[in-house]
């Protein structure tokens, strides 16, 4: 049974939404590393490092048992999953088949007066990878590549993508932050949006299919060196 303390994984002071907050705070340690594949947590324990109740801890790994990071292990915990190499297989495939032709099909429904915005989440990725900071840097690029979906105005496939994302991110960040190669990938970001602003929609959608093709050929394979 895992029992030591997790970096970034602190009390919480009461707030709305302490459900949400905890599961966000467990799938920032799960993507982060800082939850190992194959190690057992338990509610008590996890509660414990949190400041709460058991219950909000549990409800938060059953939202992310339902994700496909954990398992649920009957009186003993969760533990955080191995992903087969096929499964990583098969959900980069549908996300190829989802993401790229969307933001192809976006280009031209993104408004002029949006990109200022479009542009800080941008920044917030790079700023986030710079400072080494892994949980504020897989929340703004969650939040921009779904901001980028959302023109499409097909909530059902923002909501299939966010999820097949967190499944693309189990191996852990942490060693693509240290050799330096995140760094490359966040500031593709800013050379997504110069294709989107040029209105050049076949270059936006070339683009996204090779930011796509490194969380297989790198992040999932664990080597040195996504979104």
């Amino acid at each position: 049974m895992e029992t030591a303390p997790i970096a970034g994984l602190g009390p919480l002071s009461k707030r709305e939404r302490l459900r949400e907050m905890v599961a966000d705070a467990l799938r920032a340690a799960v993507i982060s590393g800082e939850m190992r594949p194959g190690a057992v947590y338990s509610a008590p324990t996890l509660s414990t490092m949190f400041g709460v109740s058991a219950t909000p801890v549990r409800e938060a790994m059953l939202d992310l048992v339902r994700e496909g990071m954990v398992e649920a292990l009957p009186n003993k915990g969760y533990r955080v999953r191995v992903v087969p190499e096929g499964e990583l297989d098969q959900v980069t495939h549908v996300r190829l088949l989802l993401e790229p032709p969307t933001v192809h099909d976006v280009v031209p429904l993104v408004p002029e007066a949006d990109f200022p915005r479009l542009r800080e989440l941008a920044d917030a990725i790079v700023t986030a990878v710079a400072e080494g900071d892994l949980v504020a840097y897989i929340h703004a690029d969650r939040v921009f590549h779904l901001k980028l979906l959302s023109y499409a105005g097909n909530a059902q496939l923002s909501t299939i993508v966010a999820e097949l994302r967190l499944r693309t991110r189990l191996l852990g960040l942490t060693p693509l932050l240290e050799s330096g190669q995140l760094e490359s990938s966040a500031l593709e970001h800013h050379e997504l949006l110069d294709r989107v602003e040029a209105r050049d929609a076949e270059g936006a959608r070339e683009l996204m299919e090779r930011h796509i093709g490194h969380v297989r050929g790198k992040w999932a394979r664990g080597a040195p060196g996504g979104s």
